[in-house]
């Protein structure tokens, strides 16, 4: 049986990385460093940190979450990319 802070941080790197992949499919059509590019990319960031809080993780689910969004962010971009004519 999968103990509840597995199940919680499973959670947590899950929504890290598909909340991110469609901000990265947005962020990819948008100039690079523009305001809309900076939102895209940290807009997320409260919400992961509020999630990590109620779950009680410390600083040591950081590079985790970091990770999980980062490839969410990539794989959003990777798909615009790819749609594009």
């Amino acid at each position: 049986m999968i103990s509840d802070q597995a199940m919680h941080l499973t959670n947590l790197l899950s929504f890290a990385f598909f909340a991110n992949l469609p901000l990265g499919y947005l962020r990819e059509s948008t100039r690079k460093y523009s305001l809309r590019w900076f939102v895209y990319i940290h807009i997320s960031i409260p919400f992961i940190l509020a999630m990590r809080i109620s779950y009680e993780f410390g600083w040591e689910a950081v590079p985790f979450t970091l990770v999980s969004a980062v490839a969410g962010q990539m794989l959003g971009g990777r798909i615009k990319r790819g749609r594009r004519p």
